[in-house]
């Protein structure tokens, strides 16, 4: 049994891959800023701003369920204004949450995982490929993710530590609350999408599962696309 850590366990997509993680088997940190209630799992609030937070969180982890042998980086936050307008502490927010969680949590992962190997993978977004506006800092983080999955698959190959990357379309979860029409929004997914319907937070998670498990036991370094057919790597 291997102890996988999940964070942004309380949204949509969170709560969809802390239950698969858990159906294979595996015992899960769920952390968030807000206080989970996730069945079956370890419930940790934890602001991703703060590094001492992020330690304390995977040292509470190894001690109650064992080393980290997966981590998932799921965490992310999207506030929406024009690039103009948006102040520096926003952006450092952003960038806390979005990006130097990631760094951090996988910095804590590799050292518990040890020599004996793991897997990380890093959420992205399908707004990385074509850039989307009024949310510039949130689209920057999430290239960033994929550029250090490359780099972190490299690095830590040798150690046998898989590193990929999952980028996700239009899932309609509370992320789409930022859009004023929902059903306007809606239309406009279908009409990009290959597939004529909205994908679920199961199926996200269901391409997770695979690159934590042995099925995916050769592949690293790589971004999955996980969007229906809107955007074909």
């Amino acid at each position: 049994m291997t102890t996988a850590l999940v964070t942004g366990a309380a949204g949509a997509l969170g709560r969809a891959i802390v239950r698969r993680l858990t159906a294979d088997g595996h015992q899960v940190a769920a952390l968030d800023v807000d206080a989970g209630s996730l069945e079956g799992a370890l419930n940790l609030k934890t602001d991703l701003r703060d590094p001492a937070a992020i330690e304390a969180a995977f040292a509470e982890t190894a001690a109650r369920l064992g080393p980290v042998g997966i981590l998932v980086n799921n965490a992310a936050i999207y506030p929406a204004r024009p690039f103009l307008e948006v102040p520096l502490t926003e952006y450092d927010d952003v960038h806390a949450v979005n990006q130097r969680a990631y760094w951090l949590a996988a910095q804590h992962a590799a050292r518990q995982m040890g020599e004996g190997g793991g897997a990380i993978v890093n959420i992205a977004s399908i707004t990385m490929h074509g850039g989307w506006s009024d949310l510039a800092a949130y689209v920057a983080t999430k290239g960033a993710a994929a550029a250090l999955t490359r780099a972190l698959a490299r690095e830590l190959g040798p150690r046998e530590i898989r590193v990929n990357c999952v980028s996700p379309g239009a899932f309609p979860t509370a992320a789409e609350e930022i859009h004023p029409d929902p059903e306007a929004y809606n239309r406009h997914v279908l009409e990009r999408q290959a597939l004529q319907r909205r994908g679920t937070p199961e199926e996200l998670a269901a391409v997770v599962s695979f690159l934590t498990g042995q099925d995916a036991s050769f592949v690293t370094g790589q971004t999955i696309e996980v969007n229906g057919g809107w955007v074909m790597a």
